[in-house]
């Protein structure tokens, strides 16, 4: 076992500040933002483009809102799914959500009707918040004629101010009013005493999210985040990032996600500090948004940072104080790194975590160089986070502990790690066991306490951070007629870190009838946009093991 305490890195950095024990917060991310509000009530909260909404502002908005999902019968516990890109109401129906000490549900918009169907059924949400381009397209059709679901609805276009420009990412609002849905902007005219809400706020203990992940063993599960983890790990990252009332966070990964759920939003609460918000990824409006709000802090999937840098003229932005970049969700190489060092003039720092461990299970600290492991050539991804233990186990036998230096299973334990997925008991104990929690990664710990990741013990697909099971994309394919065998692996990719290939053959009259483009083509209309293949390889029969298992290996060598 390795204990954080015997990390000499941490110990040099942070000699004054690590948990002596495994400590849970006996705060939520609520009480966070609610001290925020009461100690900076008039300073920055969300940068949305033009305009800049103040603590104060932000909580009276979620107070409207909160007073809306009272109204529409939302209770303790319930669930509230909540379907947008990075706009600030998206944060704003979080909070409210929140205030009733229900549970938030964040979901990609790019899920397809049928994913919605399913993560619906599974986490029996009664609410809905969603874009008005997804609503008559994709929400409408998952509730159909069910009464006890509830809907808001709002434009990306509502919070951007009067008189601006508008993004060209945005499309113009949908004017006409949805029926049977309320009107976000509606809500918020609203204006309920916000005291009669405390009684209802939840503890350290109750449920922040759901989170759905692949995880390590298959379909689709709710992480179940509880308060208390993400007051912990947004602490973690105050720490090892040094973060202080002069930073400025860039809202870069996706809230439906882990890392923006707890590196943007919770940590922005935490600390009182700024969060810049811009809807939809672009390499230009991101650079400009930084120079323009003086952004200091983000972590990122390391195709953002590879956009920026295959920018027409990244030199021209002025990224001076932006000192504190950190990569997760996929594999950096040591030469991105490099790359960008020449090219702003600042590093990138590495950090791994899993939506299970609520973002960071390790991190490497601000000031700090992570090694490169001479055997892989991967580069370290920090350091085990304080108040964790973590254990390297043998990958068939995980009784059997690994000696420091070799390869093997990570296990984690510490408050930062989930202790379930909703209703899924079968599955949460085949991943927590005594607390600890096997990752499915294997990765190897050195002797000063660095940690390398080096290989995955399952076939999950890591694309730009987002998680794709080869079995999802295998049933689209099957359903071509001229689809015989798929099977589909991840392959290295320079952008996306990792991509979707398959590997297909035909059935005998349709050989020398169907191109690859065509396959792309068929999974592309009824996938996620990061789950279609975007390499097909059509080959004579797909390699299998005696008993009939496709050989994934041999097809990624």
């Amino acid at each position: 076992m390795l204990s954080v305490y015997d990390q000499k890195p941490w110990q040099k950095a942070y000699p004054k500040w690590l948990p002596k024990t495994l400590a849970f917060s006996e705060e939520t991310i609520l009480d966070r933002f609610c001290d925020s509000v009461s100690r900076y009530p008039d300073d920055p909260c969300i940068c949305y483009f033009g305009k800049t909404y103040s603590y104060k502002e932000i909580n009276q908005m979620a107070v409207s809102v909160c007073s809306g999902l009272e109204q529409s019968g939302i209770v303790k516990g319930d669930r509230v799914i909540v379907l947008m890109q990075n706009i600030p109401q998206a944060v704003i129906a979080s909070i409210a959500v929140w205030m009733l000490n229900a549970v938030v549900v964040p979901l990609n918009p790019m899920y397809t009707v049928e994913d919605l169907n399913c993560y619906l059924k599974d986490c029996g949400a009664r609410f809905f918040f969603c874009q008005d381009e997804l609503y008559e397209e994709k929400v409408k059709a998952v509730i159909g004629k069910r009464k006890d679901v509830g809907v808001v609805v709002t434009s990306p276009l509502d919070l951007l101010g009067k008189n601006v420009e508008i993004p060209k990412q945005f499309k113009p609002k949908v004017e006409s009013a949805f029926p049977g849905t309320r009107d976000f902007v509606d809500l918020i005219k609203e204006i309920p005493d916000e005291k009669k809400y405390d009684r209802y706020k939840p503890g350290p203990e109750d449920l922040a999210y759901l989170v759905y992940t692949s995880g390590t063993t298959g379909p689709s599960k709710g992480a179940m985040i509880r308060h208390r983890h993400v007051v912990h790990n947004a602490t973690v990252f105050e720490k090892a990032c040094r973060l202080d009332r002069n930073d400025v966070v860039l809202g870069v990964a996706p809230l439906f996600h882990i890392t923006g759920i707890v590196a943007h939003v919770a940590i922005a609460f935490h600390m009182g500090i700024p969060f810049v918000l811009f809807g939809r990824f672009d390499a230009d409006e991101v650079l400009r948004l930084i120079e323009k709000h003086n952004v200091t802090f983000t972590t990122a999937a390391i195709t953002v940072y590879i956009a920026l840098l295959n920018h027409p003229d990244p030199g021209s932005f002025d990224l001076s104080r932006f000192k504190k970049a950190y990569s997760g969700g996929a594999p950096i190489s040591p030469n991105t790194v490099d790359r960008f060092r020449k090219t702003f003039g600042q590093t990138i720092y590495n950090v791994y975590g899993l939506t299970e461990s609520t973002s960071p299970a390790t991190i490497t600290p601000l000031g700090m160089e992570g090694p490169v492991d001479q055997e892989s050539g991967a580069l370290s991804v920090g350091l085990v986070v304080p108040g964790h233990e973590a254990w390297i186990v043998d990958v068939d036998d995980p009784e059997k502990e690994i000696k420091t230096g070799q390869a093997g299973e990570l296990v984690l334990r510490g408050p930062g790690i989930i202790d379930g997925y909703w209703e899924r008991s079968k599955e949460t104990a085949n991943a927590i066991k005594d607390d600890r929690f096997f990752t499915g990664d294997v990765a190897k710990i050195d002797e000063q306490g660095w940690c390398y990741i080096v290989d995955r013990k399952k076939d999950l697909i890591n694309a730009s951070g987002f998680k794709v099971w080869p079995r999802e994309v295998e049933d689209v394919l099957y359903r071509h007629p001229g689809v015989n065998e798929a099977a589909v692996v991840g392959v290295p990719d320079a952008y996306r870190g990792e991509t979707v290939k398959a590997f297909v053959s035909l059935t005998k009259d349709h050989r020398g009838k169907i191109t690859p483009d065509d396959l792309i083509a068929f999974c592309k209309k009824q996938m996620a946009a990061y789950k279609y293949p975007r390499i097909v390889e059509i080959i004579e029969e797909v390699p299998k093991t005696i008993t009939g298992k496709f050989l994934r290996r041999k097809l990624r060598e």
